[in-house]
């Protein structure tokens, strides 16, 4: 008879898995909090599921996971009326109680309180219960109105400060995990540059980078890319934005975000020349974006404040005639895409060992675009070696 966990992508171990539960529930007793609640619809967001019992929701179905203090965990999923079995499977399961489902979509608006009306139904067998929400703003509405209606004599409070700082420092298994999500990244980048041509279009190289991944092991991709000829900006854009054809001459620019087994992070961009040399003027910004991009990395050390390096990213990037940054040019990274830290004036962390940082400076202009972006893990003095291997450089595919 086939073992059912040969289905089963690579998982984190138990013994790791443990390591957060133990941590975790040492400070729930110490803030007298009886649960918490982790409910989520995203993959690319949803890492904090996925930490606490190594699974995300399923492409936009809500999902629910309840640790008590005290007990093992339940998960609540869009599944079947009971005495259906629920999802994940209970031989795939590790610290896992109860696994409750019901039909319930976030389109099918008379089932909005199903998952909820679950949730009480664990959360009532204390009386008086102390509840931390994590990542409240993933909470729909209808969702916590049902649990602060039907839980009156609860008290809830705001878990997911404390959560992160357990969270967000990667222990060596998972630094490890992210390791690989760069080598396979590096090996789509390999992929590419064979495969990019003139008379393809945007999405068709979107494939081949997605292509590369999954067969490296990746399970969630966001691919972005856009081509344009020299003398534009040429950014990278969503699937819908990427119709273009590719000509020769023509820059490619390509973001490749994705998770590698495991489902850890990590990011790599890369700029294209298809059959043509970069201007002077292309060259000139990506020198400037990896220069930016050195002066960060040579500063990520323990304690670093993010709003310093923010001041000085943009002080530079304005001297020297390019866009300040009015989003974000690095941030953490793990089971979720983009997690604290995030190096900009509003962030309050310094920085610690044991972040993975994506680090994608850009240099632009009306007339120019150029970025670089790779991961750096931050040790007990600076922030080590580059994860990925690939040269920084403008490919030139001839």
């Amino acid at each position: 008879m086939e073992d059912p966990k040969e289905r089963l992508t690579k998982c984190i171990s138990t013994a790791e898995l443990e390591r957060r539960w133990k941590a975790v529930r040492e400070t729930m007793r110490n803030r007298k909090i009886d649960y918490l609640v982790i409910q989520n619809s995203e993959e690319f967001l949803g890492g904090t599921l996925r930490w606490f019992c190594d699974f995300t929701a399923r492409h936009q179905f809500p999902m629910t996971v309840i640790f008590p203090v005290d007990d093992e965990m339940t998960t609540i999923n869009c599944g079947g009326d009971p005495p259906a079995d629920q999802h994940p499977p209970a031989w795939s399961t590790r610290g896992i109680k109860n696994r409750l489902g019901a039909p319930y979509f976030p389109t099918i608006q008379y089932t909005n309180e199903m998952e909820a009306e679950l949730t009480v139904g664990i959360l009532k067998q204390k009386k008086q219960p102390t509840v931390g929400l994590v990542e409240q703003a993933f909470i729909p509405v209808t969702y916590r109105d049902y649990l602060v209606k039907h839980l009156p004599e609860a008290t809830f409070v705001d878990a997911t400060e404390w959560i992160d700082e357990i969270r967000v420092p990667k222990s060596p298994e998972e630094i490890e995990l992210i390791k690989v999500t760069a080598a396979l990244q590096d090996k789509a980048i390999e992929h590419l540059k064979k495969t990019i041509k003139p008379g393809m279009r945007d999405f068709e190289v979107l494939a081949e980078a997605q292509y590369s991944c999954v067969r490296s092991g990746s399970e969630r991709q966001l691919i972005q890319v856009g081509s344009g000829p020299v003398g534009t900006p040429v950014g990278f854009f969503l699937r819908h934005f990427q119709n273009r054809m590719i000509k020769e001459g023509d820059q490619v620019s390509i973001l490749i975000e994705t998770n590698g087994p495991g489902g850890y992070y990590a990011e790599i961009m890369k700029c294209f020349m298809v059959g043509k040399k970069p201007s002077q003027e292309l060259q000139d910004a990506h020198g400037v974006a990896m220069e930016v991009q050195k002066m960060n990395v040579e500063r990520m050390v323990p304690g670093a404040d993010p709003k310093e390096l923010w001041d000085m990213t943009n002080d530079f990037l304005k001297k020297k005639g390019y866009a300040q940054n009015l989003r974000l040019y690095a941030h953490g990274q793990g089971l979720s895409l983009v997690e604290r830290p995030v190096l900009r004036y509003n962030e309050p962390w310094k920085l610690r060992p044991g972040m993975n940082i994506a680090v994608h400076p850009r240099a632009v202009t009306k007339t120019v675009w150029a970025s670089v972006c790779e991961n750096w893990v931050i040790g007990e003095k600076d922030a080590g070696p580059c994860l990925h291997k690939s040269p920084q450089e403008i490919i030139v595919l001839e």
